[in-house]
């Protein structure tokens, strides 16, 4: 796979957390909040910005279709924000946008739903997520299995840096259906099976899910925690209950003030009450 050049787009999709690619999404990053904040004031903004942010999602591999879809703009209008209206194209791309349209266009960012499935990403979340589940006992024959693969291309994908969005996709939908449960034991075949897999996640010191954040967990500089006397996601539950139930807070203000996201808190107070029913 090709290397992408150093920007936006390498610090997006590849990791890269380089001086160049650093720059470019703090540029990135300022021209948009500058930009979101445009024309509070008044009804029109420039559409400069909205055309530079459309162009950074297309270096990101997310298609004008999709980003029209996902702002829930009509594909012509986000057109016509690029070269201009059909029939109207030699007097150039508007310069002028309503608020509320730029705002939509604006609050779309790159994501593993909108990116084309055959896009080149930075692997680092994939295999987190399969090594996280082969610390539950899952054997990577199982989970190559599951995920419809040979042994040789679960090997394969587990040393390489890079993958497909496709297979990101699989491997999310896999880890979410099975990141706090165990494999079955129901016999002494699949007792050692589950048994070396610990063991060998063990050995390469790989985290388990309870470690990571699903905010983090694809981020190449995020470090797993560990915890200490208490297993981090029992801290987090027992904190969200308290901020929730105790003071009152609603589910996305807990959120933001444990700096995970909202949806991350229902998953984590959802399993603590599984298990709670289980141990009762």
């Amino acid at each position: 796979m090709t290397a992408r050049d150093h920007g936006y787009a390498r610090y997006k999709l590849d990791g890269c957390r380089c001086y160049t690619c650093g720059y470019a999404k703090s540029v990135y990053c300022e021209r948009r909040e500058r930009a979101i904040a445009y024309g509070t004031w008044q009804p029109f903004v420039d559409a400069e910005p909205v055309r530079q942010h459309v162009r950074d999602l297309q270096t990101c591999g997310v298609g004008l279709r999709r980003i029209a879809e996902a702002a829930d703009v009509d594909l012509q209008r986000l057109q016509a924000i690029l070269t201009g209206r059909r029939g109207q194209r030699r007097k150039g791309p508007q310069q002028k946008m309503r608020l509320k349209l730029a705002a939509k266009v604006l609050a779309v960012e790159p994501s593993l739903d909108l990116l084309g499935a055959k896009t080149v990403l930075d692997s680092t979340g994939t295999r987190r997520r399969l090594q996280a589940l082969v610390t539950l006992g899952w054997s990577q024959s199982k989970l190559a299995e599951q995920l419809g693969w040979t042994p040789s291309n679960f090997t394969t994908l587990m040393k390489e840096p890079r993958t497909i969005v496709a297979t990101a996709r699989k491997v999310r939908a896999l880890y979410d259906e099975l990141w706090d449960q165990a494999p079955p034991e129901n016999d002494h075949r699949a007792k050692i099976a589950a048994s070396r897999a610990r063991n060998h996640a063990a050995k390469q010191g790989w985290p388990p899910p309870a470690a990571w954040d699903d905010d983090t967990i694809d981020d190449p500089t995020a470090r797993p925690d560990l915890g200490e006397k208490v297993p981090r996601l029992q801290a987090l539950a027992e904190n969200a209950e308290e901020l929730i139930n105790g003071q009152g807070y609603a589910i996305e203000h807990a959120a933001e003030r444990l700096g995970v996201s909202a949806s991350y808190i229902t998953k984590v107070l959802g399993a603590a009450r599984k298990r709670e029913a289980v141990s009762a």
